[in-house]
């Protein structure tokens, strides 16, 4: 039951921020004592367990939140556990009153948030919840006959026709002093590290440390370069793999690191007279990943179950063990894929377009089931997140929503030579390949001997007319 000294309790999911954090301002202008946790939770039905590369990230991104409540006189609270049972034994041990969170949408995590909510009811505790991290919520977004939008074009164009998107909220000043517990202590914390979350034996993130800087201030940081540099040529820029030409801002969205409503405020700020048109383009691919978590809402397997049911009936094939070690590897004989599934492997990130053309290799030249590569992606991308992981991969399948036709099949040597045509991207990843020349690069088996590059896996044409075939199967 609630304390006669009340607290408040802020929990933390996906929000791993202080600016524009709608729970925590609202807690902080309580001014009562305030505990911050974020519960680690593995074992609530439903709830996807992380992948390796989404751990790491975790890890530096909780670190580094710590070290921003600490120097703003809070301090982060870790527990482990299902979190329905872990926020109820919080807050009898803190006395809270009040508990606030930033919404969620995935189903299992919906279904924990209700139960928490009617629990703290019964116990006289009064529980908050906040829109922080979409900018428009899925049930706010309708057709004209009260349905979910199945198309991306008509879904953008309601989000913009509605409501103004709102400003982000400044950090709070001061944050409250952190709750004690009933014995008069603080309560008890559980030590990062004790939930290895880093990998070892090996540790393979080393090419994770080099690239990235979790937390909120390096999603800051990736935002102004942004912002000053490759934003007004991003139309062209975000095709070439060569070059930094996104914003690379994904894994920090999707944890929550920056809001999407701070981005879209320092576009503003940044182009005051008028949004350069490819600026609108950056625009609307966050208004894809808002489209991907309003298919997701609707339709809470999309990790596991097609979109389009037909593609129930698809004739995927079953790869060998060689096959699909050649392409999580990069070992698929072309460059393009190869290239961008190793910079998965080194970097736990992949340039879009090259996503495409890998996802579509696999799905479609070697005919696999696109969950085996939606799970592969789920594990070692640190941008991974329940909406766009599945959502991108059942586009490029052909079995989602607004998808890419199944007849569309990406050439990742037609990719290669429109959009890495001297090669920059292709040496930076396959430094075997390096000693060929700018042609030569694209397809290495016409140029003999190419220091072990492996052979292509399978022939372009043929597969392409065996999916062509497997396709027109579906439609009969």
């Amino acid at each position: 039951m609630v304390s006669s000294h009340p607290t408040s309790l802020v929990w933390l999911r996906d929000d791993l921020r202080l600016d524009d954090n709608p729970a925590l301002s609202e807690a902080a202008a309580l001014g009562l004592p305030l505990t911050v946790v974020y519960v680690l939770d593995e074992e609530s039905d439903g709830v996807r367990p992380l992948g390796g590369a989404t751990r790491w990230w975790l890890h530096h991104s909780l670190t580094a939140l710590a070290s921003a409540l600490e120097a703003n006189g809070s301090r982060l609270l870790l527990r482990r556990g299902p979190a329905a049972g872990v926020i109820q034994a919080l807050a009898d041990e803190t006395g809270a009153a009040h508990l606030f969170w930033n919404r969620r949408y995935g189903l299992p995590e919906r279904t924990v948030d209700a139960a928490v909510k009617e629990q703290a009811g019964k116990n006289g505790m009064e529980a908050s919840s906040f829109q922080a991290n979409l900018l428009f919520e899925p049930w706010t977004v309708r057709t004209g006959a009260g349905g979910p939008y199945k198309v991306f074009t008509p879904f953008w164009r309601a989000c913009l026709a509605g409501a103004d998107v709102r400003e982000p909220l400044e950090p709070p000043r001061q944050l409250p002093p952190p709750a004690a517990a009933k014995d008069g202590g603080l309560p008890r914390s559980e030590e990062l590290d004790s939930w290895d979350l880093r990998p070892h034996s090996p540790d393979w993130s080393g090419g994770l440390s080099e690239t990235w800087e979790p937390g909120e201030q390096g999603a800051r940081h990736r935002l102004e370069d942004f912002l000053d540099g490759p934003a007004e040529d991003y139309g062209t820029g975000r095709n070439v793999p060569g070059v930094e030409g996104t914003s690379r801002l994904s894994p920090h969205l999707r944890f929550g690191e920056i809001s999407p409503f701070r981005v879209w405020r320092e576009i503003r700020r940044h182009f005051p007279h008028k949004v350069p048109a490819d600026v609108g383009i950056f625009r609307s691919e966050l208004g894809w990943r808002e489209f991907c978590w309003h298919l997701l809402y609707t339709n809470p397997q999309l990790a596991t179950r097609n979109y389009r049911p037909e593609f129930d009936r698809f004739q995927w094939q079953a790869l060998n063990t060689n096959e699909l070690k050649a392409w999580q590897q990069g070992r698929t004989g072309y460059p393009f894929v190869d290239a961008g599934m190793r910079q998965l492997w080194q970097t736990g990130w992949m340039h879009n377009r090259v996503r495409m053309a890998a996802a579509s290799f696999l799905v479609k030249n070697l005919l696999a089931d696109w969950r085996i590569g939606e799970e592969w992606f789920w594990d070692t991308l640190v941008d991974a997140d329940a909406a766009s992981n599945p959502a991108n991969w059942q586009w490029v399948a052909g079995s989602g929503a607004d998808a890419s036709p199944y007849y569309r099949i990406f050439n990742p040597v037609t990719q290669s030579k429109k959009f890495d045509s001297a090669g920059r991207y292709l040496r930076q990843f396959i430094p075997e390949l390096a000693g060929l020349d700018g042609k030569a690069i694209h397809e290495p088996w016409k140029a003999g001997d190419a220091a072990g590059y492996p052979e292509p896996l399978v022939g372009l044409p043929e597969s392409r007319e065996r999916a062509l075939e497997a396709y027109a199967k579906l439609k009969d």
